[in-house]
C-alpha cells in the first residue's frame, strides 16, 4: 500500500459531478485542481450501508475543506452510471458537492495498494494529499467500519501548520515548539 511520503498515482476516472443525466459526468484526473490539497477517500460498493453515513458527513464538511484550500474526491469500484443511480435514489446523496470517482477497472486502487484481496473491492481509505501530490496521511479500516471525517478534517489542519502538533491537537491550538 502507498502511505505517507509517497506520490500520489496519476489517474484519469470518469466521476459523477451533478444529478442531471445531462451533465452529471466528467472527466477527473491527478492534474484537476491543481495546486490544491486533495483528500481522497474510496468506500467498497455502493448501494450499501456504512458507505453513505461517510460520503453524507464529508458532503456535509465540503465548505470546511474548501476553506483550507482543499478538494474532495470520493471513489469506488463501480461505474459512473451506479454512482449517479444511487445518488438519484438515496436521499443522503443527491446534494453531494464533490465528485464520485468511477474507478471500473481497479487501475487507482491497485496502484494505490488498497483492493481488498477477497472481495475485490477498494478497502475503506482515506489520503491527504498536498499540493505537490505527495500522500501526507494515510488511512484504512476494515470493510464494516465508518471512519471519522471530523479527524481527517483535524489532520489537514495540522498538516497545513508545518509545525509539530501534539496528540488530540485542534485548529487554534497552540503546536509544539522545539528546544
Amino acid at each position: 500500500m502507498l502511505t505517507v511520503g509517497d506520490k500520489f498515482p496519476s489517474f484519469d476516472l470518469n466521476a459523477v459531478v451533478d444529478l442531471d443525466p445531462a451533465k452529471a459526468f466528467e472527466r477527473i484526473t491527478d492534474q484537476s485542481h491543481k495546486g490544491k490539497w486533495k483528500i481522497v477517500f474510496f468506500w467498497p460498493k455502493d448501494f450499501t450501508f456504512v458507505c453513505p453515513t461517510e460520503i453524507a458527513s464529508f458532503g456535509k464538511l465540503n465548505d470546511d475543506f474548501n476553506d483550507r484550500d482543499a478538494v474532495l474526491y470520493g471513489a469506488s469500484i463501480d461505474s459512473e452510471f451506479v454512482h449517479l443511480a444511487w445518488r438519484q435514489n438515496h436521499a443522503d446523496l443527491k446534494d453531494l458537492p464533490f465528485p464520485m470517482l468511477a474507478d471500473i477497472k481497479r487501475e487507482l486502487t491497485t496502484a494505490l495498494g488498497i483492493l481488498d484481496k477477497n472481495e475485490g473491492v477498494a478497502m475503506r481509505a482515506t489520503y491527504i494529499v498536498d499540493p505537490d501530490g505527495i500522500i501526507r496521511f494515510a488511512s484504512v479500516t476494515d470493510l464494516n467500519v465508518g471512519r471519522n471525517t471530523q479527524e481527517v478534517l483535524r489532520v489537514l489542519d495540522a498538516l497545513q501548520t508545518d509545525e509539530l502538533c501534539p496528540c488530540n491537537w485542534q485548529k487554534g491550538q497552540d503546536v509544539l515548539k522545539a528546544a
